[in-house]
C-alpha cells in the first residue's frame, strides 16, 4: 500500500503526457454555445467537470447539458462537481435546457445530473419534464441520458424507461474493488441492477469506466464481463485526470496502446461500440451510438 501511495505521489508531480495535450478552446461555434449557455442561465457537464474535450465538442456545436442544478448530494473522489446541499429544483430548467437545444440546432443532445439523494424520487420527475420539454420544442433530435443510480429504486428508473431515451446511459466509473474508494456514496452491484432494469424494460444501455486510478486489466476485463451480463450495449473508456489537489491522484497514465486493445476486447466481447482512448469521456462521440 506505501509502495502504491509513493508511486501516486511521484506521477502526481510529473507532467502529462503528450497524448493527454488538448487545445485550447476556441472558435466561433465555442463562442456561440458559451453565448447560449450563459443567456440561458443553464449548467455543462463540460464546465462542472473540466472534461478536456469541451474545445472540440463546444467547437462542434454540441454540449452536455447538466439539470437538476450544479450541487451534488454526493462527494466522489474523481468528480469536479461541487457537493452540498443543492437548491430547489427549477420548475423553467427543462423549457431552458429544450430552447438551447433548439437555438443550437442540436441533432443529436446528451442531458446528464447531479445526484440529488435528498429528494424522495431522486429528481427523475424533472429528468422526465426536461426530456418532454425537448421532444416537444425540437422533435427531429435525438437523446441520450446519462442518468444517476437513484439508489436503485426501480420506480424512479422505470420514469426513465417510460418516455424512452434513444439511449440511456449509467456509468459504473471503476472496478468493483476500487468502487468505495472512487465512488463513495455509490455501489458497483447497484449501477448493475440499474443497467439490468433499463435493458429490461428494452433500453440501449451505456456505461462508462475511468482507467488510472490502480485497477488492473484483468479487473478492467472482469468489469466488461459483468456489463455484458446485464447486456450493456456501448462501453466508453478513458483516463482519469485529477481535477484538482483534493481529488483522487492519478496513479498511472495509460498508453494509446492499451486503449486500443482493451477496445479489441471489449468489441470481441460483443458491445456494440467501444469508446476507449486516454481523452474519451462519457458523452464523447455520443452522436455515433445510435443503432
Amino acid at each position: 500500500m506505501e509502495k502504491v501511495q509513493e508511486k501516486s505521489e511521484i506521477i502526481k508531480r510529473r507532467k502529462k503526457p503528450d497524448w493527454l495535450r488538448v487545445k485550447l478552446p476556441i472558435g466561433k461555434e465555442y463562442i456561440k454555445v458559451r453565448k447560449i449557455v450563459s443567456d440561458h442561465n443553464l449548467h455543462t457537464i463540460c464546465e462542472s467537470g473540466n472534461c478536456p474535450n469541451m474545445g472540440e465538442c463546444w467547437g462542434a456545436g454540441t454540449a452536455t447539458f447538466m439539470i437538476l442544478g450544479n450541487v451534488c448530494t454526493r462527494s466522489c473522489g474523481f468528480c469536479a462537481v461541487a457537493t452540498g446541499r443543492p437548491e430547489e429544483i427549477d420548475p423553467f430548467e427543462p423549457l431552458r435546457v429544450a430552447k438551447s437545444i433548439k437555438l443550437m440546432n442540436v441533432k443529436h443532445c446528451v442531458i446528464t445530473s447531479v445526484d440529488r439523494d435528498e429528494l424522495e424520487d431522486g429528481g427523475s420527475i424533472a429528468w422526465v419534464r426536461t426530456i418532454r420539454a425537448i421532444r416537444k420544442l425540437c422533435p427531429e433530435t435525438t437523446m441520450e441520458t446519462l442518468i444517476p443510480d437513484f439508489k436503485g429504486v426501480r420506480e424512479n428508473i422505470q420514469r426513465i424507461i417510460d418516455v424512452a431515451p434513444e439511449i440511456v446511459s449509467h456509468n459504473i466509473e471503476t472496478v468493483r474493488r476500487l468502487t468505495k474508494q472512487v465512488r463513495i456514496q455509490a455501489q458497483f452491484d447497484r449501477s448493475l441492477k440499474v443497467l439490468r432494469i433499463l435493458k429490461e424494460g428494452g433500453m440501449k444501455t451505456k456505461s462508462g469506466i475511468m482507467l488510472g486510478l490502480g485497477e488492473t486489466k484483468e479487473e478492467i476485463i472482469e468489469t466488461m464481463d459483468e456489463l455484458r451480463g446485464v447486456s450493456v450495449d456501448v462501453l466508453t473508456i478513458g483516463q482519469y485526470l485529477q481535477p484538482t489537489p483534493k481529488h483522487l491522484p492519478v496513479v498511472e497514465f495509460i498508453k494509446p496502446e492499451v486503449f486500443d486493445d482493451l477496445k479489441e476486447i471489449g468489441l470481441k466481447k460483443g458491445f456494440r461500440f467501444v469508446e476507449s482512448g486516454p481523452l474519451v469521456r462519457s458523452s464523447y462521440h455520443a452522436e455515433k451510438h445510435l443503432f
